[in-house]
Order: structure tokens, then sequence, then C-alpha cells
């Protein structure tokens, strides 16, 4: 009878499970936080920041011709929505923004373009596009392949109307940059350096501590005399050399798996995988701080990650994003450090022209590795 009795269900004894249950998730605030948090976060960043088709790309002009003709080949452009004449300087200068990224497109009229028109010539228009995330352009290239069609249909009427050829009035030649064949691995594989370290590194720091925590042994770590920075030190300095090992398979295989090119210096990229590796354990140290089991570890690095691999511009367009998403984006080391292994890679930069990204790394590292060693500091008293 008693075996029977336990048996059957009881509302009462449910209902203090759930009440014990209740009480325990007030108790872990962490949990209950990155509960509410996570599925607001990715309301909010799939709902509005993320942007498959970005518009509004920089662009320069390189114009030898100053005519209507280019004017209003230029304006066609514009009206497409997808470009924006950001630039309009010599062929060098804009060569110089295409490689730093600070224009996506150039184009380039020739000096005597509006005379070979009006000779009844077909003049060509050269556009060059930073082809290293080809889901960035793509679009905006299917575009711009209309201008010869429609960008003179005003202009060639009246007595200019004998002009207007049977075939298109002028050619746009493109030229993909940096990754000819448009091909994503390119763009992908090199960014997988940052996507492995953005999650490995922050999880294995930040469990670490709170490994020790959980087994009781941070108390004789306590005790002994070493210092909070020389803790930190000691933690950290495993994994850098676990990062490099990490980062040698990926770069192995981008090499001679996936064929992608490295056209700049090896030491320039080291430096920036230094400065990425330092920065994002300095994340996963000060994450120990704040969780008190390997649980909460593991949830801080998913809240931690997902805003890296959605706003970095690893997955989506970086410049697609509404511009509080880019502001956060601009934060997160994993955005800089993506910059400079693409550019680094496969447009050759060197140390001058990555530097406007390696800065933001080493400023991340002292303000986050400051707020480490102050929140361990309270953790000791």
């Amino acid at each position: 009878m008693l075996g029977a009795h336990r048996q059957r269900l009881s509302m009462s004894r449910i209902w203090a499970v759930l009440i014990k249950e209740l009480i325990q998730l007030r108790r872990d605030r962490l949990t209950f936080a990155m509960m509410i948090g996570i599925p607001i976060m990715q309301l909010i960043l799939f709902g509005f920041a993320i942007n498959g088709d970005p518009k509004r790309l920089p662009t320069a002009v390189v114009a030898m011709d100053q005519g209507p003709f280019v004017r209003s080949i230029v304006r066609a452009a514009e009206l497409t929505d997808y470009f924006k004449v950001v630039a309009v300087g010599s062929e060098r200068a804009a060569e110089r923004m295409l490689a730093s990224g600070e224009v996506q497109f150039v184009f380039v009229f020739p000096a005597d373009f509006s005379a070979r028109l009006l000779r009844g010539e077909t003049p060509p228009v050269i556009l060059y596009a930073d082809a290293t995330d080809p889901s960035a352009t793509s679009n905006a290239l299917a575009a711009v392949m209309r201008l010869p069609q429609v960008a003179l249909v005003h202009e060639l009427r009246g007595p200019l109307a004998h002009l207007a050829p049977d075939h298109e009035p002028f050619e746009l030649r493109l030229h993909r940059r940096y990754n000819p064949e448009g091909r994503t691995q390119l763009n992908v594989v090199p960014g997988l350096m940052g996507v492995i370290l953005a999650m490995t590194l922050v999880m294995m720091t930040s469990m670490a501590m709170t490994r020790e925590r959980e087994r009781g042994t941070l108390e004789n770590l306590l005790a002994t005399p070493v210092r909070p920075v020389e803790v930190m030190a000691g933690k950290i300095l495993p994994y850098i050399a676990i990062a490099y090992v990490q980062v040698g398979i990926v770069y192995g295989a981008a090499r001679f798996v996936f064929q992608v090119p490295m056209a700049g210096s090896v030491w320039v990229l080291g430096l920036a995988l230094l400065l990425f590796i330092v920065a994002t354990l300095s994340v996963g140290f000060t994450f120990s701080t704040l969780a008190r089991t390997q649980i909460q570890s593991m949830q801080l690095t998913v809240f931690y990650y997902l805003p890296n691999i959605l706003l970095s511009g690893f997955m989506f367009p970086f410049r697609g994003m509404p511009l509080w998403a880019q502001w956060i984006g601009e934060v997160l080391p994993l955005t800089h450090f993506l910059r400079i292994v693409r550019a680094v890679m496969l447009k050759g930069s060197g140390f001058v022209d990555v530097w406007p990204q390696m800065w933001p790394l080493a400023a991340f590292i002292v303000l986050v590795g400051a707020l480490a060693l102050k929140r361990y500091r309270q953790t000791l008293d």
C-alpha cells in the first residue's frame, strides 16, 4: 500500500519541488538573466541589426573628365541606392582607400570619355570592387551592371539623339579586387581563426577559475603570496600557447586545403593574433570573476559569443547593419581582427595599413584587463 501511495502523483509534492526550484532560480540571478537576456538579444539582432542586402556602400570616383555625361552616370549609380560617393580624387588615393577598406568601390572615368562618347564610340568606365566579402557586393554589382542601359537615356535625346546607338553607349569594365573569382572560402576561412578563438578561449579561461572555486582550491591559491596580476598572467599564458595551436590548424587548412593566399606579412598577422588572443583571454578572466559555477561561465560565453559572430562582419556584411549595431560591433575585438586577417592575407596590407585596427585591440586589453584585476581583488576581499 505504501508503494502504491508513492507511485501516485501528488500535486502537493510537485508544488513543493516547483517552489524549491523557483527559490533556487531567484538565488541564481545570473542564470535567470541569461534565460531572459539571450532571447531578447536574438530578437533584437536578427530582427533589427542583421541585413544581407547592404545599401549606400562607400564609393570613390576618379573622374579625369568632369563632363555632364560623367556626372549623370555617377548620379545614376547613386540612385540605385547601393553606392554613396564619399571621395573624389586621384587614382592612387582611390587605390589606397580601396586597400584600407575605406571605400568598397572605385569608378574610374578616362580623360577622353565625353569626347569618345560624342564621336559615337563606346568608351570604357572601370569599376574596381573590393570583393573580399562577396556577399557584401553581390547585389550592388548586379544593380550596377544595368548602368550602360539606363544611365544616359535622358542625355542622349533631342540634338544628341543621333548619338544613341543600338548598343550600350559606354562599356562597364568590372575588376573584382583581392578575390577575383568571388570565392566565399577566401572570406570565411581566415575569419574562422578569430571566431574559434573568441568562443574557446573565453570559455576555457572563465571555466578555469570557476572550476577552482567549485572544487575549493581557490582558497589555497588565495593563501599564497601570489599577486592578482601574477595569477592573471599564470592563468592566461597556457591558453596563449593553446590558441596558437588552434590558429596553426586553421591557417594550415586555409593555405593548403582552401588555397587562401597569404599576400602580406606573417609577422604582422602574428602580432595581431597576439593582441586578439590576449584581449579575448581578458574577457574570459573577467567572466571568471562574475560567475560562481561552470554553468554560469558557459552562459556568459554564449552571451558574449552571439554579438561577436553576428555583429563583427563574419556572417553578415558589417556595412549593412544600422549605425547603432555598427557602434556595438566596433567595440568587439573580433570585428577588428577580422579586418586585419582579411587585409593581411588577401590584400597584402602591412603594419601601417592595419594599425587603425590594432590600436583598438590594445585599448581593449588595457580597459578589460584593468576591470578583470579590479574584480579579482574584490574576489580576494
